[in-house]
Protein backbone atom coordinates (compact mmCIF):
# COMPACT_ATOMS: atom_id res chain seq x y z
CA UNK A 1 0.00 0.00 0.00
CA UNK A 2 1.64 3.48 -0.77
CA UNK A 3 2.30 6.18 1.69
CA UNK A 4 -0.43 8.73 -0.01
CA UNK A 5 -3.43 6.17 0.52
CA UNK A 6 -3.01 6.33 4.45
CA UNK A 7 -2.28 10.74 4.01
CA UNK A 8 -5.39 10.89 2.30
CA UNK A 9 -7.45 9.16 5.18
CA UNK A 10 -5.43 10.54 7.63
CA UNK A 11 -6.13 14.43 5.96
CA UNK A 12 -9.84 13.87 6.04
CA UNK A 13 -10.24 12.31 9.44
CA UNK A 14 -9.31 15.47 11.05
CA UNK A 15 -10.67 18.02 8.69
CA UNK A 16 -13.77 15.87 8.48
CA UNK A 17 -13.21 16.34 12.79
CA UNK A 18 -13.08 19.70 12.78
CA UNK A 19 -16.09 20.66 10.73
CA UNK A 20 -18.07 18.49 12.40
CA UNK A 21 -17.17 19.98 15.52
CA UNK A 22 -17.99 23.21 13.51
CA UNK A 23 -21.22 21.99 12.78
CA UNK A 24 -22.34 20.82 16.30
CA UNK A 25 -21.69 24.26 17.90
CA UNK A 26 -23.51 26.11 14.96
CA UNK A 27 -26.51 23.42 15.94
CA UNK A 28 -25.87 24.31 19.50
CA UNK A 29 -26.12 27.74 18.64
CA UNK A 30 -28.72 27.65 16.46
CA UNK A 31 -31.39 25.90 18.45
CA UNK A 32 -29.94 26.31 21.79
CA UNK A 33 -29.66 30.28 21.60
CA UNK A 34 -31.78 30.53 18.31
CA UNK A 35 -29.19 32.25 16.93
CA UNK A 36 -27.10 31.32 13.16
CA UNK A 37 -27.80 29.25 10.09
CA UNK A 38 -26.39 25.87 9.43
CA UNK A 39 -27.36 25.53 5.94
CA UNK A 40 -23.95 26.61 4.50
CA UNK A 41 -21.89 24.40 7.43
CA UNK A 42 -24.13 21.36 6.92
CA UNK A 43 -23.26 21.64 3.36
CA UNK A 44 -19.63 21.69 3.56
CA UNK A 45 -19.33 19.01 6.09
CA UNK A 46 -21.78 16.92 4.17
CA UNK A 47 -19.33 16.79 1.06
CA UNK A 48 -16.53 16.63 3.21
CA UNK A 49 -17.74 13.54 4.98
CA UNK A 50 -18.29 11.80 1.23
CA UNK A 51 -14.60 12.39 0.38
CA UNK A 52 -13.75 10.71 4.22
CA UNK A 53 -15.88 7.58 3.32
CA UNK A 54 -14.42 7.11 0.02
CA UNK A 55 -10.78 7.74 1.62
CA UNK A 56 -11.78 5.07 5.03
CA UNK A 57 -12.87 2.67 2.40
CA UNK A 58 -10.59 2.83 -0.13
CA UNK A 59 -7.88 2.39 3.15
CA UNK A 60 -9.92 -0.25 4.55
CA UNK A 61 -9.99 -2.32 0.51
CA UNK A 62 -6.05 -1.95 0.79
CA UNK A 63 -5.34 -2.69 4.52
CA UNK A 64 -8.13 -5.76 4.16
CA UNK A 65 -9.99 -4.91 7.33
CA UNK A 66 -13.21 -7.10 8.01
CA UNK A 67 -16.54 -5.28 7.39
CA UNK A 68 -17.47 -4.36 11.04
CA UNK A 69 -13.42 -2.65 11.67
CA UNK A 70 -14.71 -0.26 8.46
CA UNK A 71 -17.81 0.53 9.83
CA UNK A 72 -16.27 1.28 13.14
CA UNK A 73 -13.63 3.88 11.78
CA UNK A 74 -16.41 5.46 9.22
CA UNK A 75 -18.84 5.75 12.46
CA UNK A 76 -15.62 7.77 13.60
CA UNK A 77 -16.31 10.36 11.68
CA UNK A 78 -19.79 10.92 12.86
CA UNK A 79 -19.04 11.29 16.19
CA UNK A 80 -17.73 14.38 17.91
CA UNK A 81 -13.93 14.55 18.57
CA UNK A 82 -14.51 10.61 17.93
CA UNK A 83 -11.82 10.88 14.89
CA UNK A 84 -9.23 12.43 17.11
CA UNK A 85 -9.05 9.07 18.71
CA UNK A 86 -9.07 7.00 16.10
CA UNK A 87 -6.92 8.16 13.65
CA UNK A 88 -3.73 7.29 15.64
CA UNK A 89 -5.04 4.13 16.38
CA UNK A 90 -5.61 3.46 12.78
CA UNK A 91 -2.52 4.95 11.64
CA UNK A 92 -0.51 2.88 14.02
CA UNK A 93 -1.52 -0.56 12.81
CA UNK A 94 -1.71 0.57 9.03
CA UNK A 95 2.08 2.15 8.75
CA UNK A 96 3.71 -1.03 8.74
CA UNK A 97 1.82 -1.72 6.00
CA UNK A 98 2.82 1.27 4.06
CA UNK A 99 5.71 0.56 1.28
CA UNK A 100 6.19 2.88 -1.34
CA UNK A 101 8.13 0.47 -3.44
CA UNK A 102 6.95 -0.51 -6.79
CA UNK A 103 6.34 -4.44 -6.53
CA UNK A 104 9.34 -6.06 -8.57
CA UNK A 105 8.44 -7.28 -12.10
CA UNK A 106 9.51 -10.57 -13.52
CA UNK A 107 11.68 -9.50 -17.17
CA UNK A 108 11.70 -11.76 -19.66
Amino acid sequence: MKQSVLSRYRVMAYVTAVWLLVFTVAIILKYGFDTGDTMLISQIHGVLFIVYVVFAFDLGSKAKWPFGKLLWVLAAGCIPVASFFVEPKITREVRPLVTDREPATAEA
